[in-house]
């Protein structure tokens, strides 16, 4: 099977020949029909995350399922699943709390595998989740899985993997936004459009989306952006306080990771509003905020893993929603790939070209 594998920071992924050991207790062999290009995935490669190489990248995956060992979910033979990039145990308190998106044994169940052998004899393991998308195939802890219905084209269930579930989660369990409402986006990425879809989904009024690029802005107008500001041009913080008589945005969201953005986002938010930091910056900065202002202003400020979801309960919700025509998952997918040209999607994605690569495997 091939694999393509991150060696080193900042230099090419490269794709060759691997071996993959047997599912064992609550283990699953996965067979991907598709992967998706995550910003996150680029983020481990440039170092932004400190995940080091060798690894296998990749963790928003949809599949069947090849064999398993024993498992709790019973996952069986040609079941269709997605990867869930944040492992759940199951048993410790976030767990049985419904906050699986916090297990305590996430990261020890995702990176504790090696599954996938080099022809140099060394191993392999998942650099997000444990999934290894990246792979043709993977064998993964039945805690970084979901199944899901068959009636689903895996080729667009996969972006439920993260980019959907991290947006669509984001606005409906996060923040909970509220009917009539005005919300600004700023970063509107694969997780930032479906942020404005989850918006549009929970019935808000104004949704201003906030980015550099045109495409995206005129994809996000698409998938229910009622504004869409280039902030080279508009002043987004007026722009909005300008629908709202002066008051700015009943709802905030960051998606990129850029602390300079996490404080326009506290900033263009109402007196009594909610800002919602979804993007992921890096490990060692620090945003300053007025600590007065948080106090009298009456603001919330929250942060988002995974849009706030529980996979074994949301993912078939998120399926639901694109079944009767809320979620628009097709059209997120920019382009469909083969497994050698994920370096050219790397480039496309740090250019803003597109809103979501999709590798597609025979």
């Amino acid at each position: 099977m091939k694999a393509s594998l991150f060696v080193e920071n900042n230099a090419p992924l490269i794709v060759e020949d691997v071996t993959l050991d047997e599912p064992g207790p609550s283990e699953v062999h996965v067979k991907w029909a598709a992967s998706g290009v995550c910003h996150s995935d680029v983020s481990v490669w440039n170092g932004k995350l400190p995940i080091p190489p060798p690894s296998i990248l990749g963790h928003e995956g949809a599949g069947v399922v090849v064999a398993a060992g024993e498992t709790t979910a019973g996952f069986r033979t040609g079941d269709h699943v997605v990867g869930n990039f944040k492992p759940m145990c199951g048993q410790c308190y976030y767990c049985k709390s419904g906050q699986s998106y916090i297990c305590e044994q996430s990261m020890m169940i995702g990176m504790g595998r090696m599954p996938w052998n080099r022809s140099d004899g060394s191993k392999q393991m998942g650099a997000i989740g444990g999934l290894g998308t990246f792979a043709e195939e993977s064998v993964v802890h039945e805690g970084a899985l979901v199944k899901i219905s068959d009636d689903v084209s895996l080729e667009e269930a996969v972006l439920i993997g993260c980019g959907v579930t991290t947006g669509v989660g984001s606005a409906l369990f996060a923040a909970g936004v509220k009917a009539g409402s005005t919300v600004a986006v700023i970063g509107c990425g694969g997780v930032g459009q479906s942020v404005v879809q989850g918006c549009r989904i929970a019935g808000a009024e104004n949704i201003v989306a906030v980015d550099l690029n045109a495409a995206k802005r005129k994809a996000a107008e698409e998938h229910g952006a009622t504004h869409a500001v280039d902030p080279t041009d508009t002043d987004a913080d007026e722009f909005v306080k300008g629908l709202t008589n002066g008051r700015g945005a009943d709802y905030a969201f960051e998606v990129v990771g850029v602390p300079a953005l996490q404080r326009q986002a506290y900033d263009m938010t109402r007196p009594g509003g909610t800002v919602v930091w979804v993007g992921v910056a890096g490990m060692i900065d620090e945003v300053s905020l007025p600590a007065a202002m948080i106090t009298l202003d009456n603001k919330r400020v929250i942060g988002t893993i995974y849009g706030s979801a529980n996979p074994r309960e949301d993912f078939e919700k998120f399926l639901d929603y694109s079944r009767k025509g809320d979620l628009d998952l097709k059209g997120m997918v920019s382009q469909k790939i083969g497994l050698g040209d994920i370096n050219e999607a790397f480039t496309a994605m740090l250019e803003g070209d597109v809103i979501r690569s999709v590798v597609v495997y025979d």
